[in-house]
């Protein structure tokens, strides 16, 4: 078994998780092939939707699990998940893998330290049951910040089509939708604004988004950073 080798549990959805080893490569600071992480993608497309699943959907935990499985037997020291409403299963996955899984929302964190401090006013983004699970909103009151969400509207009218229309390959239908829910996020007093669906960084940077008003803290980019910070470190902790 080589610990270095890094499990990522993907296909949810599978243009997030290809972007994901994309970025992972991108960032990580290395000249040569041998420099770089020794990874391997599971994805899996199959993985019943974590969203409907708490509306009474399929379970996708079995397939979460067996997921796990897969990684575990390639004899990956770590786990990262590019689905952010995939961590709602995540003391599950973390108690059968038996490896460090790394966690998207903590790696969101260390990223928006850089950018607000704590005690002001982060906004997050993500699918309805991201948010209605609380998976950011409780993390990050816990450690000090205030966090605002789209209203139920906004989220039927601008962040749910916009994520269905990267999942459905049309990318660059979603960024207005996705531009014009930061622009209110941060006219009502945002700060920042934290990416917290693997597609909507797929959707925002589709169009010009260097020209929106606040910082973006793309939870893509946060997760392989701290994949990269694992690897660097061994397999000693997440």
């Amino acid at each position: 078994m080589n610990e270095k080798i890094l499990g990522v549990l993907g296909g949810m959805g599978p243009l997030a998780s290809a972007h994901f080893m994309v970025r992972l490569t991108l960032l990580t600071p290395a000249a040569t092939d041998q420099e770089h992480i020794p990874a391997v993608l599971w994805s899996d497309p199959r993985v019943p939707d974590r969203t409907a699943a708490k509306r009474g959907g399929p379970d996708p935990l079995p397939a979460l699990l067996h997921g796990i499985a897969g990684l575990k037997a390639a004899g990956c020291g770590a786990i990262a998940i590019p689905c952010n409403t995939a961590h709602g299963w995540y003391d599950e996955m973390a108690a059968a893998a038996g490896v460090p899984v790394l966690h998207i929302v903590d790696a969101s964190a260390a990223a928006l330290r850089e950018v607000t401090p704590k005690g002001g006013v982060v906004a997050v983004m993500g699918t309805a049951a991201t948010l209605a699970m609380r998976l950011y909103q409780d993390r990050l009151e816990h450690s000090g910040w205030q966090v605002i969400t789209p209203d139920a509207d906004e989220m039927a009218r601008l962040v749910s089509p916009g994520i269905a229309l990267v999942k459905a390959n049309k990318v660059a239908e979603s960024y207005p939708l996705l531009a014009e829910m930061v622009t209110i996020l941060a006219g009502r007093g945002a700060a920042s604004v934290i990416l917290g669906c693997t597609e909507i960084p797929l959707g925002i940077q589709a169009g010009p988004y260097k020209t929106l008003p606040i910082p973006l803290i793309d939870s893509i980019d946060s997760l392989a950073s701290a994949a990269i910070a694992w690897a660097r470190r061994g397999a000693t902790g997440t």
